[in-house]
């Protein structure tokens, strides 16, 4: 199942959101053809981009040759999260994210670029350091996404929205869930099948372990998260076609985020607005009063309630 789940919130879950399928999307989603391109610098620099997209680990991975080149902290690839490099309708697309850009981010609190964004990415998803903005790499993804927002902003980016639950997500339920579908590709463990060799990847990427994402990436994020694996998984499921009811799907998720996974430094520093903080952002300090687990597992409306209650303060 959470085949290809993990990596570069995820340039991901703030940055193209969650869409509303609709009737008018189905018919929507156009993705400019790479093959197209003219094999000069530019065209290069967009191809680099689409293969740093696929195989992050081959580039830029901790087993690289060139020990300068190890951004990334682990072996996933881009498209783990933004699925077929970046094109996939709902599979967290790059197509018209170049046009969000210079955008307010909460976690960050701040206007930030689209290389920023990109570097969110290294170092939660990826679990690694950031590219210097003016690298060869950094250029050829900021091409790359410029590239595919060329037809600009379109139905299908994101997550297919997931209604949310009632009650808290059920971790338990979800690991029988994964034991039935998810064990073929991730494993017992979780950890994936790696591909032989060095510096080579995963066939199937880990869902949690030293070499996921970490937990300050977004894709640690139950609404995220269940949102993704709905629209996307088991590999080669669509929107369209959900193999998972939406129940299974959050319980799932909430099975993945609550096993181990590398820790980010410094994740009290997010969100300094505190009362911006997602409902669904499972690690503190908190503004509401809610504790952890409700974080994690929802429900989420008492949250957003407490928190629009407590924003509707005036300051002293």
């Amino acid at each position: 199942m959470i085949s290809r789940l993990w990596l570069a919130v995820g340039l991901i879950i703030a940055a193209v959101g969650f869409g509303a399928p609709s009737a008018v999307a189905a018919a929507s989603w156009t993705i400019p053809d790479i093959d197209t391109l003219p094999n000069d610098a530019d065209g290069q620099l967009i191809r680099l981009g689409r293969d740093l997209t696929v195989a992050t680990y081959a580039h830029i991975g901790p087993h690289v040759a060139d020990r300068s080149k190890r951004y990334a902290g682990n072996n996933l690839s881009c498209q783990s999260c933004h699925l077929e490099a970046g094109t996939k309708r709902y599979g967290l697309p790059f197509v018209g994210v170049f046009g969000d850009f210079p955008q307010y981010r909460a976690r960050e609190g701040r206007i930030g670029t689209l290389e920023d964004r990109v570097n969110g990415c290294m170092t939660r998803s990826m679990n690694g350091r950031p590219l210097p903005d003016d690298s060869t790499e950094m250029r050829a993804f900021v091409a790359y996404i410029k590239f595919l927002s060329t037809g600009g902003k379109q139905d299908g980016r994101g997550s297919a929205k997931l209604a949310e639950l009632a009650r808290a997500a059920d971790p338990v339920h979800g690991k029988a869930i994964y034991a039935q579908i998810c064990v073929a590709c991730h494993g017992p463990d979780g950890q994936g099948k790696r591909r032989p060799g060095v510096a080579t990847g995963y066939e199937f990427p880990p869902s949690w372990g030293r070499d996921s994402f970490n937990d300050g990436a977004g894709m640690n994020r139950l609404i995220s998260a269940a949102a993704f694996i709905h629209s996307n998984m088991p590999n080669g499921t669509t929107w369209q076609a959900p193999a998972l009811s939406t129940e299974d799907s959050w319980d799932v998720a909430a099975y993945v985020i609550s096993q181990g996974r590398p820790r980010k430094a410094d994740l009290d520093q997010d969100f300094p607005k505190r009362l911006e903080k997602p409902a669904d952002a499972s690690y503190g300090p908190f503004a509401d009063g809610f504790p952890v687990e409700q974080h994690r597992f929802g429900p989420f409306d008492p949250i957003r309630a407490k928190i629009k209650e407590l924003a509707a303060v005036p300051a002293h």
